[in-house]
């Protein structure tokens, strides 16, 4: 893949200025035009012409490396040393589509990292684009969706979320509510994305450890790099939803200054299922009844979401400096979660100051009585990339983030709770000259979190959250090896307000006291290590091996939670808080947790060119100290004190049909034990036609408690595959996902029967001088199969939708 090259042109057209140029041909000898190429380390890049011919005015910017890339093919970088002949360079083609990442500060592709990778982009993107993320990616390998119904799913690496897996935006943190609660929607939009870039695995030494078990990039040109003029629209419905949706971006400006404006809106109601919602045994069918269970659709699904971004950066001759805006909006309902009004709970409808502020919203066609999410988010976000020729640095790249966060879960037209969350956070990526054929950055990177949820059901206090790191990251080619290592070391700070506590005494039959329970600042100071090899072991074959030891600090919802979460329907216990079984259960306050440790190795094997490509990834996670929500078996009316310690609530006496009031949740605690995961990855595409690629893919993860038992909400086995037919402008594609039964399931789980789904899609693109129009018609789920996901906290409430098409136009500019 990576391989040496003892080329170099330097054609000097005077006595001071240098350039470096070439010609780029496919296998036949055809040039290939419009290829990039690119001096690894700096912003220096050029175009192919028709002729496949580059020319780059390097002045007297030392040159190491070059980086070929094309759409079809396989990526190329040549090392470059002195030689006086121009460089006749050969990009062979490839079945697997080849992007490169922007997430590290490393050049890589899906081919060309010790790390397994993911790039979805440009009409793929647009194709799989849902709206949610976890619904946008949950057919990449080794991603899964955490699917709490069709409103807010976030995506599943290797079995791991939550608090583990980096949702980040341009690089930068979400800092929503996500990482808290699978209820809790990702703040951020696919519709208007570049692309979408996935890490698998540890990537804790570019981003810290909450990216343990990986890193979900969501790329946008908010804080546009140059001044191309490029556009791009859609508008589409589908029949599931009865949903509309329309986004819209702009990138353009001048020699000095470029300006980017995107936009999108989405509106939809309750969605198509089949059959019947609740999955239940007949004996519950007949002691519940069925009067509440709505054949065919999907209660409190509905939702609708806007939002906007816009930015201007200063372009100069190494780079540029740029800021942004974004608004984020989204109500939805919360599927599971559906309630009759009663009378007198009516009565009282109005009365909180949040609520007066979004009582507008709340009239939107969600049905009354549910759960609803409202959300709301304020984005800013300053991104400077600027080449340098020092001694010691090639390149500072600067990322500032301001993220102002509020949901508020609503119930029956009353706010009761409020998350909001506070991040600043700033990053800074030295990048490295070369030293004895190593070049890599230097990264520093602080950021605070305040994150806040207030309310009748919050279930976790006001907690703070502060870190500040510093990682080295290093690559060196050696032959047809590439070697990658880094480190990485952090502080992390959390503290918590003080909650109501129940104090149980060891002397049985002694009262329990209601006092303050006040906690100590938390201190933890996770490292990280990585070490990768990629081995061009022979013609259009590669070898990666990337090993990865990993320190997590735990979240403070992880370490503090205390109360009943009213979107996932369950009384949630943090790991300070130690189990007492017996015949009178109660809680006792410890804080003695440590910091979660992976030990994790990947091996893949790829045929990166071809008509026939593949990859093939095997890895092996072993975790010391893993957090893990456990079914403890109770309910939270088995305790006393569930209230926070509260021991009377005569101002809402008044409201004892209230709705908030659940009756017993169960209670999940979080623990800490050893637990090993490990799986199989798998994709091959066979273009056996010009026009034809047959692609089949598959993934297969197993999470086990090393004491014995399984770990909750493993995803199951799946295969998948698309036939996909291109040519003339059409494009028609038709695929199958079968996701095998799950029966490997933790204490008190129920398992999941297999399903299999069957999604098509026909388009027709009008090509023009100025731009594409395609139009599309796209089928999902076209044999209304019921099918419950697993992973899902709601897989037995909320199946996936039913039967539904989509038609829309789109185009780019």
């Amino acid at each position: 893949m990576k391989r040496s090259a003892s080329l170099l042109a330097l054609i000097t057209a005077s006595g001071l200025t240098h350039a470096l140029s070439g010609q780029v041909n496919d296998g036949s000898g055809h040039p290939v035009s419009g290829a990039n190429t690119e001096v690894v380390g700096s912003k220096l890049k050029a175009k192919t012409n028709a002729q496949g011919r580059f020319t780059l005015d390097t002045g007297d910017q030392h040159v190491d490396e070059l980086h070929i890339d094309a759409p079809g093919y396989s990526h190329e970088t040549l090392r470059i040393v002195d030689d006086d002949e121009a460089l006749q360079i050969t990009l062979r083609r490839t079945a697997i589509e080849q992007i490169d990442v922007t997430a590290t500060p490393f050049h890589s592709s899906i081919m060309e990292s010790a790390q397994p990778v993911t790039v979805v982009a440009g009409d793929e993107l647009r194709r799989k684009q849902a709206a949610t993320l976890g619904e946008t990616l949950k057919n990449e390998v080794g991603v899964h969706s955490s699917y709490f119904g069709p409103v807010a799913s976030s995506p599943i690496i290797r079995g791991l979320n939550g608090p583990r897996v980096l949702i980040t935006q341009n690089g930068l943190d979400v800092s929503d509510a996500s990482r808290v609660g699978p209820d809790h929607v990702v703040a951020t939009e696919a519709s208007t994305a570049e692309q979408i870039e996935i890490l698998r695995g540890p990537a804790t030494l570019f981003y810290g450890s909450g990216a343990i078990g990986g890193v979900v990039n969501v790329v946008d040109d908010r804080v546009p790099s140059n001044s191309e003029a490029k556009g791009a629209f859609n508008v589409g419905h589908n029949t599931v939803a009865d949903e509309y949706e329309a986004s819209a971006a702009y990138t353009g400006g001048t020699d000095h200054f470029a300006f980017h404006i995107d936009g999108f809106w989405r509106d939809g109601d309750d969605y198509d299922i089949p059959g019947i919602a609740v999955n239940e045994t007949e004996e519950e069918h007949e002691e519940e009844g069925h009067e509440e269970h709505v054949d065919g659709t999907l209660e409190n699904s509905a939702s609708e979401s806007e939002g906007f971004n816009i930015g201007g950066s200063w372009l100069l001759d190494n780079g540029f400096v740029g800021i942004s805006y974004g608004r984020l909006e989204r109500l939805n309902g919360v599927p599971g979660h559906s309630h009759a009004h009663d009378e007198e709970h009516e009565e009282h409808e109005g009365e909180d100051e949040h609520e007066d502020e979004h009582e507008d919203e709340h009239e939107h066609e969600h049905g009354e009585g549910g759960v609803l999410s409202d959300l709301e988010q304020d984005r800013w976000q300053l991104i400077s990339e600027l080449s340098l020729d020092t001694p010691l640095l090639r390149g500072i790249h600067t990322r500032l983030g301001y993220t102002d966060y509020e949901h508020a879960e609503v119930e029956n037209g009353e706010v009761g709770t409020v998350f909001r969350n506070e991040t600043l956070q700033a990053r800074v990526d030295l990048l490295l000259q070369e030293i004895a054929g190593w070049h890599g950055a230097l990264s520093f990177e602080g950021k605070s979190s305040d994150f806040e949820a207030t309310g009748e059901e919050a279930f976790t206090p006001p907690s703070r959250t502060d870190s500040v790191a510093i990682a080295l990251m290093q690559e060196k080619h050696v032959g047809k090896l590439l070697w990658q290592i880094g480190a990485r070391v952090e502080q992390v700070t959390i503290e918590a307000d003080p909650i109501e506590w129940e104090e149980h005494h060891a002397e049985e039959g002694e009262e329990a006291e209601h006092t303050m329970l006040h906690f100590d600042e938390m201190e933890f100071t996770p490292f990280s290590l990585s070490a990768g090899l990629v081995w061009d072991f022979a013609h259009d074959y590669n070898a990666a091996l990337s090993l990865t030891h990993a320190e997590r600090a735990p979240s403070a919802a992880e370490l503090f939670s205390y109360g009943p979460h009213i979107g996932t329907g369950s009384f949630e216990v943090g790991a300070l808080f130690w189990l007492h079984e017996g015949e009178h259960p109660h809680f006792h306050y410890s804080d003695d947790v440590d910091e979660e440790v992976s030990n994790n190795i990947d091996l893949s094997l790829r045929k990166h060119s071809g008509n026939l490509s593949w990859v093939v990834n095997v890895f092996y996670n072993q975790v010391d100290n893993f957090y893990y929500q456990r079914n403890s078996g109770l309910t939270s009316e088995d305790f006393e004190g569930h209230d926070h310690g509260e021991d009377d609530h005569e101002e809402h006496e008044e409201h004892e049909d209230h709705a908030h009031d659940h009756g017993g949740l169960p209670v999940y605690v979080f623990e800490q034990a050893d637990a090993t995961l490990y799986g199989l990855e798998a994709q091959l595409a066979w273009q056996f036609d010009p026009a034809w690629t047959l692609k089949i893919w598959g993934d297969s993860i197993r999470g086990k408690l090393d004491d014995g038992g399984n770990l909750p909400r493993i995803p199951p086995v799946r295969v998948g595959s698309q036939l996909r037919y291109q040519s003339y402008g059409w494009e028609a594609e038709l695929g199958a996902t079968h996701y095998a039964e799950q029966g490997k399931v933790a204490e008190l789980e129920t398992s999941s029967d297999a399903y299999t789904l069957v999604d098509a899609e026909v388009a027709y693109t009008f090509a023009a001088d100025r731009g594409d129009l395609t139009v599309y018609l796209k089928g999902a789920n076209l044999t209304d199969e019921e099918a419950r996901v697993h992973s899902s906290f709601l897989k037995d409430k909320a199946p996936l939708p039913g039967r539904g098409f989509s038609i829309g136009l789109r185009g780019q500019f």
